[in-house]
Protein backbone atom coordinates (compact mmCIF):
# COMPACT_ATOMS: atom_id res chain seq x y z
CA UNK A 1 0.00 0.00 0.00
CA UNK A 2 1.62 3.15 -1.38
CA UNK A 3 -0.41 5.91 1.10
CA UNK A 4 -0.40 3.13 4.06
CA UNK A 5 -3.41 4.80 5.69
CA UNK A 6 -4.50 4.45 8.79
CA UNK A 7 -7.33 1.55 10.16
CA UNK A 8 -8.95 2.15 13.10
CA UNK A 9 -10.06 -0.97 15.01
CA UNK A 10 -12.69 -0.55 17.66
CA UNK A 11 -13.30 -2.79 20.12
CA UNK A 12 -15.13 -3.19 23.00
CA UNK A 13 -13.73 -5.93 25.58
CA UNK A 14 -15.84 -6.59 28.87
CA UNK A 15 -14.88 -9.93 30.56
CA UNK A 16 -12.88 -11.75 28.03
CA UNK A 17 -9.63 -12.11 29.60
CA UNK A 18 -9.45 -16.24 28.31
CA UNK A 19 -9.20 -15.67 25.10
CA UNK A 20 -7.96 -11.45 25.00
CA UNK A 21 -4.20 -12.48 24.68
CA UNK A 22 -4.67 -13.93 21.52
CA UNK A 23 -7.19 -11.58 19.73
CA UNK A 24 -4.30 -8.97 20.37
CA UNK A 25 -1.95 -11.16 19.14
CA UNK A 26 -3.80 -11.46 16.01
CA UNK A 27 -3.75 -8.06 15.66
CA UNK A 28 -0.26 -6.66 16.59
CA UNK A 29 0.63 -10.02 13.98
CA UNK A 30 -1.60 -8.56 11.05
CA UNK A 31 0.51 -8.37 7.61
CA UNK A 32 -0.99 -4.88 7.16
CA UNK A 33 0.80 -2.55 10.05
CA UNK A 34 -0.77 1.03 9.68
CA UNK A 35 -3.34 0.71 11.99
CA UNK A 36 -4.61 1.74 15.72
CA UNK A 37 -6.56 -0.27 18.11
CA UNK A 38 -9.57 1.43 20.23
CA UNK A 39 -10.25 -0.68 22.77
CA UNK A 40 -12.86 0.55 24.83
CA UNK A 41 -13.18 -1.77 28.49
CA UNK A 42 -16.52 -1.67 29.43
CA UNK A 43 -17.00 -2.23 32.82
CA UNK A 44 -14.57 -5.62 33.11
CA UNK A 45 -14.74 -7.13 36.18
CA UNK A 46 -11.96 -9.90 35.22
CA UNK A 47 -8.39 -8.66 34.23
CA UNK A 48 -9.09 -7.61 30.78
CA UNK A 49 -8.17 -4.19 31.63
CA UNK A 50 -4.84 -4.57 32.73
CA UNK A 51 -4.11 -7.09 29.90
CA UNK A 52 -5.14 -4.64 27.59
CA UNK A 53 -3.06 -1.40 29.63
CA UNK A 54 -0.11 -4.17 29.34
CA UNK A 55 -0.36 -4.80 25.67
CA UNK A 56 -0.42 -0.82 24.85
CA UNK A 57 2.39 0.13 26.97
CA UNK A 58 4.44 -2.29 24.49
CA UNK A 59 2.71 -0.93 21.28
CA UNK A 60 1.84 2.59 20.67
CA UNK A 61 -1.11 1.93 18.73
CA UNK A 62 -2.84 0.10 20.69
CA UNK A 63 -5.06 2.64 23.30
CA UNK A 64 -6.98 1.64 25.76
CA UNK A 65 -10.04 3.86 27.27
CA UNK A 66 -12.74 2.80 29.13
CA UNK A 67 -17.02 3.30 28.69
CA UNK A 68 -18.18 6.20 30.21
CA UNK A 69 -21.50 4.60 29.63
CA UNK A 70 -22.26 0.88 29.94
CA UNK A 71 -23.13 -1.28 26.79
CA UNK A 72 -21.95 -2.52 23.50
CA UNK A 73 -23.06 0.35 21.61
CA UNK A 74 -22.46 3.04 24.04
CA UNK A 75 -18.82 1.49 23.85
CA UNK A 76 -18.57 1.39 20.54
CA UNK A 77 -20.02 5.04 20.26
CA UNK A 78 -16.99 6.27 22.36
CA UNK A 79 -14.65 3.93 20.42
CA UNK A 80 -15.18 5.71 17.36
CA UNK A 81 -14.86 8.98 19.37
CA UNK A 82 -11.64 8.30 19.88
CA UNK A 83 -10.15 6.89 16.44
CA UNK A 84 -8.36 8.94 13.68
CA UNK A 85 -8.29 6.53 11.02
CA UNK A 86 -9.23 6.96 7.40
CA UNK A 87 -10.63 3.30 7.31
CA UNK A 88 -12.67 1.90 9.89
CA UNK A 89 -13.36 -1.45 11.29
CA UNK A 90 -14.58 -3.30 14.16
CA UNK A 91 -13.17 -6.37 16.25
CA UNK A 92 -14.88 -8.69 19.13
CA UNK A 93 -12.45 -9.26 21.98
CA UNK A 94 -12.53 -13.23 22.00
CA UNK A 95 -12.26 -13.39 18.04
CA UNK A 96 -8.95 -14.16 16.23
CA UNK A 97 -8.17 -12.30 12.62
CA UNK A 98 -6.47 -14.33 10.13
CA UNK A 99 -2.81 -12.38 9.58
CA UNK A 100 -3.88 -10.84 6.59
CA UNK A 101 -7.49 -9.69 7.02
CA UNK A 102 -6.75 -5.55 7.55
CA UNK A 103 -4.64 -5.74 4.04
CA UNK A 104 -7.22 -7.84 1.95
CA UNK A 105 -10.21 -5.48 3.01
CA UNK A 106 -8.54 -2.40 2.51
CA UNK A 107 -7.38 -3.26 -1.09
CA UNK A 108 -10.57 -3.32 -2.81
CA UNK A 109 -11.63 0.24 -0.82
CA UNK A 110 -8.34 1.85 -2.19
CA UNK A 111 -9.11 0.63 -5.90
CA UNK A 112 -12.99 1.23 -5.92
CA UNK A 113 -12.79 4.32 -3.53
CA UNK A 114 -15.79 6.39 -1.15
CA UNK A 115 -19.41 4.26 -1.41
CA UNK A 116 -18.09 0.78 -1.01
CA UNK A 117 -18.42 -2.15 1.91
CA UNK A 118 -15.59 -4.42 1.95
CA UNK A 119 -16.82 -7.52 3.39
CA UNK A 120 -15.06 -11.11 3.95
CA UNK A 121 -16.12 -14.52 4.66
CA UNK A 122 -15.56 -16.41 8.41
CA UNK A 123 -15.28 -19.29 10.61
CA UNK A 124 -16.91 -20.30 13.66
CA UNK A 125 -15.10 -22.52 15.97
CA UNK A 126 -15.26 -23.14 19.89
CA UNK A 127 -12.79 -24.80 21.75
CA UNK A 128 -15.15 -25.58 24.77
CA UNK A 129 -17.80 -27.53 23.00
CA UNK A 130 -19.00 -28.55 19.99
CA UNK A 131 -20.52 -25.93 17.44
CA UNK A 132 -24.21 -26.60 16.60
CA UNK A 133 -25.88 -26.97 13.30
CA UNK A 134 -27.28 -23.82 13.06
CA UNK A 135 -24.02 -21.68 13.88
CA UNK A 136 -22.39 -23.65 11.03
CA UNK A 137 -25.38 -23.08 8.47
CA UNK A 138 -24.71 -19.23 9.03
CA UNK A 139 -21.42 -19.36 8.09
CA UNK A 140 -21.59 -21.68 5.57
CA UNK A 141 -25.10 -18.72 4.66
CA UNK A 142 -23.04 -15.74 4.69
CA UNK A 143 -19.79 -17.58 2.74
CA UNK A 144 -22.05 -18.21 -0.01
CA UNK A 145 -23.01 -14.75 -0.10
CA UNK A 146 -19.58 -13.21 0.03
CA UNK A 147 -18.73 -16.02 -2.77
CA UNK A 148 -21.43 -14.49 -5.10
CA UNK A 149 -21.22 -10.76 -3.91
CA UNK A 150 -25.07 -10.92 -4.13
CA UNK A 151 -25.44 -9.14 -0.34
CA UNK A 152 -28.56 -6.92 -0.63
CA UNK A 153 -31.33 -9.94 -2.30
CA UNK A 154 -30.82 -11.59 1.01
CA UNK A 155 -30.90 -8.42 3.84
CA UNK A 156 -34.29 -9.08 4.87
CA UNK A 157 -33.47 -12.81 6.07
CA UNK A 158 -30.39 -12.66 8.33
CA UNK A 159 -27.63 -10.07 8.48
CA UNK A 160 -25.72 -10.49 5.42
CA UNK A 161 -22.60 -8.52 6.67
CA UNK A 162 -21.40 -9.93 10.58
CA UNK A 163 -20.31 -7.21 13.24
CA UNK A 164 -16.37 -8.00 12.25
CA UNK A 165 -16.30 -8.78 8.87
CA UNK A 166 -16.27 -5.59 7.26
CA UNK A 167 -14.54 -2.46 6.75
CA UNK A 168 -15.31 1.31 5.47
CA UNK A 169 -14.37 4.72 4.48
CA UNK A 170 -14.17 6.74 7.77
CA UNK A 171 -16.32 9.32 5.50
CA UNK A 172 -18.98 7.12 4.31
CA UNK A 173 -19.13 5.44 8.31
CA UNK A 174 -19.93 8.84 9.81
CA UNK A 175 -22.17 9.86 6.62
CA UNK A 176 -24.95 7.42 8.03
CA UNK A 177 -24.30 8.08 11.80
CA UNK A 178 -21.83 5.93 12.83
CA UNK A 179 -22.33 3.25 15.42
CA UNK A 180 -25.25 6.34 16.91
CA UNK A 181 -28.38 3.86 16.85
CA UNK A 182 -29.72 2.50 19.42
CA UNK A 183 -31.40 -0.09 17.60
CA UNK A 184 -30.12 -3.66 18.45
CA UNK A 185 -29.06 -6.44 16.96
CA UNK A 186 -26.50 -3.13 16.45
CA UNK A 187 -24.44 -4.86 13.38
CA UNK A 188 -27.77 -5.77 11.99
CA UNK A 189 -28.98 -2.20 12.11
CA UNK A 190 -25.48 -1.32 10.58
CA UNK A 191 -25.93 -3.58 7.74
CA UNK A 192 -29.55 -1.94 6.91
CA UNK A 193 -27.70 1.67 6.89
CA UNK A 194 -25.22 0.18 4.26
CA UNK A 195 -27.92 -1.21 2.29
CA UNK A 196 -30.51 2.46 2.82
CA UNK A 197 -27.24 4.57 1.84
CA UNK A 198 -26.77 2.24 -1.24
CA UNK A 199 -23.18 1.28 -0.72
CA UNK A 200 -22.13 -1.27 -2.66
CA UNK A 201 -21.11 -4.76 -0.96
CA UNK A 202 -17.04 -6.21 -2.55
CA UNK A 203 -16.34 -9.85 -1.02
CA UNK A 204 -12.91 -10.99 -0.09
CA UNK A 205 -13.99 -14.16 -0.96
CA UNK A 206 -11.46 -16.04 2.07
CA UNK A 207 -12.62 -16.73 5.68
CA UNK A 208 -10.03 -13.82 7.20
CA UNK A 209 -12.19 -13.50 10.54
CA UNK A 210 -12.60 -16.74 12.94
CA UNK A 211 -15.78 -16.03 15.21
CA UNK A 212 -15.09 -17.81 18.46
CA UNK A 213 -18.89 -19.59 19.80
CA UNK A 214 -18.82 -19.88 23.42
CA UNK A 215 -22.00 -20.05 26.31
CA UNK A 216 -21.57 -17.11 27.81
CA UNK A 217 -21.30 -15.28 24.70
CA UNK A 218 -23.33 -11.92 24.18
CA UNK A 219 -25.35 -13.18 21.64
CA UNK A 220 -26.34 -15.90 23.45
CA UNK A 221 -27.56 -14.87 26.34
CA UNK A 222 -28.66 -10.86 26.32
CA UNK A 223 -32.12 -9.91 25.83
CA UNK A 224 -30.96 -7.71 22.93
CA UNK A 225 -30.41 -10.18 20.77
CA UNK A 226 -33.75 -11.81 20.92
CA UNK A 227 -35.61 -13.10 17.93
CA UNK A 228 -38.45 -10.16 18.10
CA UNK A 229 -35.29 -7.67 17.89
CA UNK A 230 -34.57 -8.76 14.66
CA UNK A 231 -37.88 -8.79 12.94
CA UNK A 232 -38.59 -5.37 14.39
CA UNK A 233 -35.44 -4.17 13.12
CA UNK A 234 -36.65 -5.78 9.51
CA UNK A 235 -40.11 -4.40 9.96
CA UNK A 236 -38.83 -1.03 10.39
CA UNK A 237 -36.26 -1.12 7.56
CA UNK A 238 -38.82 -2.73 5.28
CA UNK A 239 -41.15 0.52 5.85
CA UNK A 240 -38.43 2.65 5.22
CA UNK A 241 -37.08 1.42 2.48
CA UNK A 242 -38.66 -0.92 0.78
CA UNK A 243 -42.32 -0.14 0.95
CA UNK A 244 -44.81 0.66 -1.59
CA UNK A 245 -48.05 1.77 -0.30
CA UNK A 246 -49.61 0.65 -3.93
CA UNK A 247 -48.84 -2.64 -3.04
CA UNK A 248 -50.73 -4.72 -0.68
CA UNK A 249 -48.80 -6.39 2.22
CA UNK A 250 -49.16 -10.39 2.57
CA UNK A 251 -47.99 -12.15 5.74
CA UNK A 252 -47.44 -15.58 4.53
CA UNK A 253 -47.05 -18.54 6.91
CA UNK A 254 -49.17 -19.97 9.73
CA UNK A 255 -46.68 -20.95 12.81
CA UNK A 256 -46.71 -19.66 16.27
CA UNK A 257 -44.32 -16.51 15.43
CA UNK A 258 -46.31 -15.78 12.46
CA UNK A 259 -49.69 -15.64 14.28
CA UNK A 260 -48.20 -13.15 17.06
CA UNK A 261 -47.19 -11.05 14.40
CA UNK A 262 -50.67 -10.76 12.46
CA UNK A 263 -52.30 -9.72 16.37
CA UNK A 264 -49.60 -7.25 16.84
Amino acid sequence: MKSNPIISIIMPVQNTEAYLKVCLDSIIDQSYQAWELIAVNDHSTDLSKKILQSYAKQDDRIKTIDNPSSGIIAALVHGHKACSGRFICRMDSDDIMAPTKLNELLGPLLEHGAGHVASCGTVYFSEAFQLGNGYKRYADWINGIVESGDYWSDVYKECVIPSCCWMVHRSDFESIGGFNSNQYPEDYDLCFRFYQAKFQIIGVNRPLHRWRDRADRISRISDIYKDNRFFDLKVDYFLAIDHQESRPLVLWGAGKMERTWRKD
